[in-house]
């Protein structure tokens, strides 16, 4: 083939196996329209160079020598410009990419509620905003373990960046599926991590998975319902068997009983369809009061446990605000929203990669502030103890 230029045919150019591979090289990944940023970063002034080069060396311009001094140099110049651009392509990248953040809720009841929208706050008081750059996938698990066990498993397989899950069950669930995959896990509401192998201690939990404690307040719950119940002898507590958290609470509950004069009745149910009639049986062995816990299965099914006692005309204690607004009498009460600001801080502080989760200490939020419904004092005839006449008074949501 021949080629034609102003001065007549020109010799056709041989093109050798050196050339090639340099060009190749200077045109990796390059489109025809790339020519302007190749001007601009000097690529096209080497390969210029390269072709000047190789025909001297054949005309026997330059020596064998000579050529390979200067080819060598002109490989380390394409070189750097390569891994130049390649770093700032990846830069660019890594500050692009939108982070995937899975979330599972194990039930909808108001606590857990708070708990996440305290958490998206968290998150995004350390930088981190849904849509922008990350992409968060909420799920409620409606209080059913193979609901979050599937969600876990789906953000694994789809490789999500992290996941969170809210209460003790969705943390499991992420746990359990995320393991050995590498995704860090960040749990809030757990009140007990280590029983159900969540970490290895408190202070370091190791296991590629960390978050936030809600430490219930028992003995000041205890005291409390001394004060509004001063005759009273014995507590009805409602719990689910699989709760790990249920489970630590009801045994230290047991421990603090004796010391305010109160004897401990304990009804284990094992899901949701048991609570009503477990409430039932509960009041007939004749409890002066119901006690409530975190137990997620039973705040789930919180109007059960109001009927059945409204019904024998006792009280119900709660373990937060929410429970309280929903027909329990009073509670000491943990701040949910604040337990998940700190859960956002701590993933944010993974996500921008200043510590891997099992390096991160277990944060126990125990702070309580006491509240009360007036509504239900007077239906059932209670009058506020003096001791908590500047406790937060509260207004029932039905």
């Amino acid at each position: 083939m021949k080629v034609c230029g102003a001065r007549g045919p020109l010799r056709p150019i041989r093109v050798v196996p050196q050339e090639l591979m340099l060009l190749s090289l200077l045109c990796r990944g390059k489109s025809f329209f790339d020519v302007k940023e190749w001007w601009k970063n000097g690529r096209w002034m080497v390969a210029h160079r390269l072709v000047n080069l190789n025909l001297n060396f054949r005309k026997g311009v330059i020596s064998m020598k000579t050529f390979k001094k200067i080819a060598a140099i002109i490989m380390s110049v394409v070189l750097l410009l390569s891994f130049a651009s390649c770093s700032k392509e990846d830069s660019n990248s890594n500050q692009e990419k939108t982070l995937k953040i899975g979330v599972i809720q194990f039930a909808p009841h108001p606590s857990l509620d708070n708990c996440y929208n305290g958490l998206i706050q968290g998150l995004k008081e350390a930088g981190f905003e849904d849509g922008k750059n990350i992409k968060i996938d909420f799920q409620n698990a409606q209080g059913e373990v193979s609901n979050s066990d599937l969600y876990a498993k789906t953000m694994v397989t789809s490789k999500y960046d992290m996941i969170i899950g809210i209460a003790t069950p969705a943390a499991l669930s992420a746990y359990s599926a995320a393991k050995d995959a590498g995704i860090p896990v960040v749990f809030s509401a757990v009140s007990d991590p280590v029983r159900p192998g969540l970490v290895k201690t408190i202070e370091k939990p190791l296991n590629n998975c960390t978050g936030t404690s809600d430490v219930l307040p028992l003995e000041k719950q205890i005291q409390m319902i001394r004060e509004f119940l001063p005759n009273a002898k014995k507590i009805g507590i409602l719990y689910t068997t699989s709760e790990p958290n249920s489970l630590t609470h009801l045994a230290a509950f047991r421990d603090l009983a004796p010391k305010y004069g109160f004897e401990i009745e304990a009804l284990g149910v094992t899901n949701a369809s048991e609570v009503a009639s477990a409430a039932v049986t509960l009041t007939s062995k004749g409890v002066d009061c119901i006690n409530n816990f975190t137990d997620n299965n039973v705040v789930n099914n919180l109007p059960s446990v109001i009927n059945a006692a409204n019904q024998a005309k006792i009280p119900v204690f709660g373990s937060e605000v929410e429970q309280v607004k929903n027909g329990c009498i009073a509670a000491e009460s943990i701040d949910y929203v604040s337990l998940g600001v700190e859960t956002g801080k701590m993933a944010a502080q993974i996500l921008k990669g200043e510590v891997k989760a099992g390096e991160l200490a277990v944060k126990l939020i125990s702070d309580s502030k006491p509240v009360y419904n007036k509504q239900v004092m007077d239906s059932l005839g209670i009058t506020l103890p003096e001791k908590y006449k500047d406790a937060e008074q509260v207004e029932s949501n039905r």
